[in-house]
């Protein structure tokens, strides 16, 4: 989400004659954009605030500005006072008016884009990738419902991001349509509840409608989407993807916990029981689906045993990807202002170890089923000499080949399978064929 909110802002400094650079001592404009997410995060962010003190110092004309989580929606007087050198501060989810008004004079551009920040409607066509981005980005993220109306005990993104905003499908089309004109194959659509895309629109649109409306763009090739909600992940969204040639099978619905009285404090609104209930179904409409969720150990009063049902859970249901955090508070939130953060960091850490462990045994399992099969790749980069791209369900597969392959779609022989990544090479040549294995892995400095 973060990503694609500064891609936005990079574009707009673009269309305003400003160009890139990689380093922060030759720039006129910094922008920093922030995530709070986890204490880490938040702490990243402020280290990076504070390393920005002494260039605006040494040069007085610099523009900085600071975006995303840190700031939220709920005003910055305690960052103003605490960051005096900030010039500008903007809320996630941003068009970058407040940037581009400090930046500029010219009151018939900023008549001009203040109208288009008001519509927020998207063109055919519009330029939405920043320069170095355009026919190099193979994969995109679209945020198509922002902000959270959910608030679980443990998030902070609600008071940080706002109310849920459904976007609407035509303006979510129009830009896709520009990503594919700019090069890009696959769009990832975000949301922090994604399946509850529409619930803000009375009698609007859900996500099954959205993606039989993306599917038939021409030029994408693949659709993938998260993060899902286990209370709305409907059978109407998972016949979707079954259906759909460009959804890729892959669907991230996190469970957290799976001790009941856990979940129950967390505010998640359902249970273990029903948890394995819904992956079931996911298998039977989507066999082939990759299923990831996410995990925080360490929540509080969180005791062993508490804590052994979700990893016995884990091992119950074997799923493909498990990204792993420890809790931490975040202010604001329910659990910070009325739970204790009892359990020891070292406890946590040696819960996080232990099911760090079961999905590498998981994972390692999950990939040896693809030993010796031919999976189809969306190449997306090259790395460290070998090309790099992802199965239908996620999955990262490297292989050699001479060719320029970006973006291609290949058919791939497996050789070799590791816990976290694939390795063949190419099975007869290029071939467009239709859809297989879906998803887009997002690393969450996880497993």
């Amino acid at each position: 989400m973060n990503y694609a909110d500064a891609r936005r802002v990079a574009t707009k400094l673009e269309n305003l004659g400003y160009s890139a650079t990689p380093r922060a001592e030759d720039a006129d404009v910094i922008v920093l954009e922030t995530c709070t997410v986890r204490q880490q995060s938040e702490d990243k962010a402020y280290g990076k605030l504070q390393n920005l003190g002494p260039l605006k110092k040494k040069n007085p004309d610099l523009t900085v500005a600071v975006m995303g989580c840190v700031v939220g929606v709920r005003g910055n007087e305690v960052l103003e006072k605490r960051f005096p050198f900030v010039d500008v501060f903007m809320e996630p989810a941003t068009d970058g008016l407040p940037l581009i008004s400090h930046l500029t004079q010219d009151e018939d551009y900023l008549l001009e884009y203040e109208t288009a920040v008001q519509r927020h409607a998207l063109q055919d066509g519009e330029v939405i990738l920043p320069l170095d981005q355009r026919n190099n980005l193979i994969s995109a993220p679209v945020a198509i419902v922002y902000g959270c109306s959910h608030a679980c005990s443990f998030c902070i993104i609600p008071q940080q991001r706002g109310i849920e905003r459904t976007r609407p499908v035509g303006e979510i089309a129009a830009e896709v349509r520009s990503l594919v004109a700019q090069g890009v194959k696959e769009v990832v659509l975000l949301g922090q509840i994604v399946d509850r895309y529409g619930y803000d629109i009375p009698d609007g649109p859900d996500l099954a409608d959205l993606l039989r409306v993306i599917n038939d763009i021409d030029g994408l090739e693949r659709i993938r989407f998260l993060t899902s909600h286990p209370n709305y992940m409907t059978d109407r969204i998972l016949h979707a993807v079954a259906d759909l040639p460009k959804v890729m099978p892959q669907i991230e619905i996190p469970i957290q916990a799976g001790d009941n009285e856990v979940l129950k404090n967390m505010k998640r609104g359902y249970t273990r029981e029903a948890y394995r209930t819904l992956i079931q179904r996911v298998r039977e409409i989507v066999p082939e689906a990759a299923v990831h969720c996410d995990i925080i150990v360490g929540f509080p009063g969180e005791s062993e045993a508490q804590f052994q049902q979700t990893y016995d859970i884990l091992a119950e249901l074997r799923l493909d990807k498990v990204h792993l955090a420890r809790y931490s508070p975040r202010p604001g939130t329910v659990s910070a202002r009325r739970m204790e953060d009892d359990v020891p960091d070292a406890e946590k850490r040696r819960r996080f170890h232990l099911i760090e462990d079961l999905q590498k045994e998981v994972s390692q399992e999950k990939m040896n089923q693809f030993m010796g099969a031919t999976v189809e790749v969306l190449v997306e980069e090259k790395q460290k000499g070998r090309w790099r791209g992802r199965s239908p369900q996620g999955k990262l597969v490297f292989f050699d080949d001479p060719r320029d392959l970006r973006g291609e779609l290949v058919q791939v022989k497996i050789t070799h399978t590791g816990p976290w990544s694939m390795s063949g090479e190419v099975d007869g040549g290029l071939e467009e064929t239709a859809v297989g294995d879906p998803t887009l892995s997002i690393p969450l400095n996880i497993l």
